[in-house]
């Protein structure tokens, strides 16, 4: 049985875009007579507010969705972010960061030349270097941190080829180097997006992963920390990005586009689902 979901952040509002996503998800879903799975992404505590929430069930409902509940919401599980952190700094490949946004940018700058993921320049890690000690003085001070994967660490503790599936693009064997030694957490967050969209699919039972192409890069991570803490691994589709008139992808600062605004315009669900043709 295929159990897919759509996992939206309630920090704005829904656009075509999410449509798209959320009728692809469903799609994938129906094929195999499977299950479809709604999560709200809302680890962000100062930009998640309550009507985006009530924003998203009410636009799902106008599309003629259903969903199971309850609903998972990340900001309900912390618990199980933190256990899944601690298994990793068990294994070692963990190290607090202490470096503000500033610091690494002027670091990359006196690099000259920084070596560049799909994001920009990658971390150049500095803090990898600190001694145990060292670090645990900052910690003890009350020094901000982030607490930042070792990749050349975790690739080392990976004893097989670490394949990835995707229905849309093919084999991969992960490799997430050029990501970086991206934040797995902070000091006040136990989690970040990659850690807890990890321990969520695999929680919720997810076989089969649907998401937009520019989260494809990251999937090479996804699949690391899946070996890492040893959680099943599912079949990914990324599908195409809905893009506006010049190409630029939506964003939910446009509100010329989200649903909310095209059905004060009078679209309907029919015409929202025949412009986005998810199939």
């Amino acid at each position: 049985m295929v159990i897919t979901r759509f996992a939206p952040s309630p920090t704005g509002w829904l656009h075509l875009g999410h449509a798209y996503a959320a009728l692809f998800a469903a799609d994938e879903a129906s094929r195999g007579e499977g299950r479809y799975l709604l999560r709200l992404e809302d680890i962000d505590s100062t930009r998640s507010r309550p009507e985006y929430e009530a924003a998203i069930y009410e636009d799902l409902r106008w599309l003629g969705m259903n969903w199971e509940e309850p609903v998972r919401k990340q900001s309900e599980h912390f618990a199980e972010y933190r256990a899944a952190l601690d298994d990793l700094k068990s294994l070692g490949v963990l190290y607090p960061c202490f470096c503000t946004r500033r610091e690494i940018q002027e670091e990359i700058a006196r690099a000259g030349q920084a070596p560049h993921g799909p994001d920009g320049p990658l971390y150049p890690g500095t803090c990898r270097k600190l001694t145990r000690a060292d670090a645990g003085e900052r910690i003890a001070a009350g020094r901000d941190y982030a607490l930042r994967l070792d990749v050349e660490k975790a690739l080392a503790l990976s004893t097989r080829d670490l394949v990835w599936e995707d229905y849309a693009h093919g084999t991969f064997i992960a490799d997430p180097s050029p990501l970086g030694d991206v934040v797995l957490a902070r000091k006040d967050t136990p989690t970040s997006y990659h850690l807890a969209v990890v321990v969520d699919d695999a929680a919720q039972g997810i076989t089969l992963v649907t998401r937009g192409e520019d989260l494809l890069p990251a999937t090479h991570l996804h699949r690391v920390l899946q070996q890492l803490l040893g959680l099943p691994v599912p079949i990914w589709k990324h599908h195409r990005l809905i893009t506006d008139e010049t190409g630029k992808r939506l964003a939910k600062r446009d509100d010329a586009r989200s649903l909310r605004a095209l059905r004060e315009c009078g679209w309907t669900p029919e015409r929202v689902r025949n412009e986005l043709s998810p199939s």
